[in-house]
């Protein structure tokens, strides 16, 4: 995880998985890192407390760069960098 200032980031793209659990979010975070660019970052929208753990080790896995997550009004943003 990095050290960005997460509330000051402006995602490409952003997908809302809130109301679907798991592997929701999940397979929506794929769909949606294929919508941006090397280098931009895509937000997620989930409210599953599962998501806090999945997204970190399928970005490892897939060489992208989980920056982290910041809880809103009973749901998380979560971020990624697309690397590849």
């Amino acid at each position: 995880m990095s050290n960005v200032d997460l509330s000051a980031i402006s995602p490409a793209s952003s997908v809302d998985a809130r109301g679907s659990a798991c592997p929701g979010p999940l397979l929506e975070a794929k769909k949606g890192i294929g919508k941006v660019k090397v280098g931009e970052v895509l937000e997620i929208l989930s409210n599953d407390a599962g998501t806090r753990n999945d997204l970190p080790i399928w970005a490892a896995k897939v060489g992208h760069e989980f920056l982290g997550f910041v809880p809103v009004d009973g749901y998380d943003k979560l971020f990624i960098v697309r690397k590849k």
